[in-house]
């Protein structure tokens, strides 16, 4: 079975059918102080998923705890989490004394709750495999990017990552659409404030996009827009697994000349163009 919340409905009956999975829906009531109720299927299977993108986390993740906790107490006995967005996972190291290593804990906090996590492009940095985060038995990081390269095959004729930690994702995505691809180099002082610099390419004429596993704030993505633009492209559009778009960020993108911008399923938003479903759902039917 599969266990999904009001907003989540969509992508939840298309998952349910492409994984062969009834699907059931979670019942959330708001207390007027902000508290959560939550009323889940009267008994449930021994496999049980659950579906939650963690986009907007924090009072996802106490309504996550409430449901793992009860669907075992129905009947639940292999329990897996189906993340398309997983948040905490990139701050996974201290940087100054006190501070708190969110991948290590919420990692490890979704592990006593679940028997095995399925997610997309997660943000990890210095580590190898999702498994190092959430100590799970079953831990699927899948990637979108050669969907991402396949949505765009035969429009563009260079793909960029903004930084060395996207060159995973704009390789692969620039092998499915059928161009190069290059990495920039990025210094960042602070959220806001990033500078960016162009790898050694001649991009004058080029369609150029822009690849990367999340936009947030929009100004790294912005950043190397305008300078891919001053360097002659005729064209620049921007694609990545997950439209987080806080603020102004998709203005602030547009303004510094991206004309297309577009992302996957894993938080709902205007730019959605790629499934990520069938994704997910051959993930599932792999699960031991």
């Amino acid at each position: 079975m599969l266990l999904h919340f009001d907003d989540e409905h969509p992508y939840a009956v298309r998952l349910a059918a492409a994984a062969g999975l009834s699907a059931a829906r979670i019942e959330q009531h708001r207390f007027p102080d902000g508290e959560l109720k939550l009323r889940l299927p009267a008994r449930l299977p021994a496999r049980v998923v659950v579906l939650r993108s963690l986009h907007q986390p924090n009072e996802k993740l106490v309504g996550l705890l409430l449901a793992a906790r009860a669907a075992r107490e129905l009947g639940a006995r292999e329990l897996t989490l189906v993340a398309p967005y997983l948040a905490y996972m990139r701050q996974d190291a201290a940087f100054a004394t006190g501070e708190a290593v969110s991948q290590r804990i919420v990692g490890g906090w979704l592990a006593q709750l679940f028997d095995g996590v399925v997610t997309i492009d997660p943000h990890l940095h210095r580590i190898s495999s999702l498994r190092e985060a959430i100590p799970v038995e079953v831990a699927q990081a899948l990637s979108a990017a050669p969907l991402l390269g396949a949505a765009l095959r035969g429009s563009c004729t260079w793909m960029l990552g903004p930084d060395a930690e996207s060159a995973p994702w704009v390789h692969a995505a620039a092998a499915a659409a059928g161009c190069p691809s290059a990495v920039c180099s990025k210094q960042r002082s602070s959220d806001l404030d990033v500078e960016v610099t162009l790898p050694e390419a001649d991009l004058t004429g080029h369609h150029v996009v822009v690849v990367d596993d999340i936009a947030s704030t929009g100004r790294t993505l912005a950043a190397v827009a305008g300078q891919v633009l001053a360097a002659g492209a005729r064209r620049v559009d921007v694609a990545v697994t997950h439209a987080l778009l806080v603020g102004d960020a998709e203005a602030t993108m547009r303004s510094a000349g991206v004309e297309l911008f577009i992302s996957t399923d894993t938080v709902p938003h205007a730019s959605n163009r790629v499934s990520t479903v069938a994704l997910v759902a051959k993930a599932l039917q792999r699960l031991p």
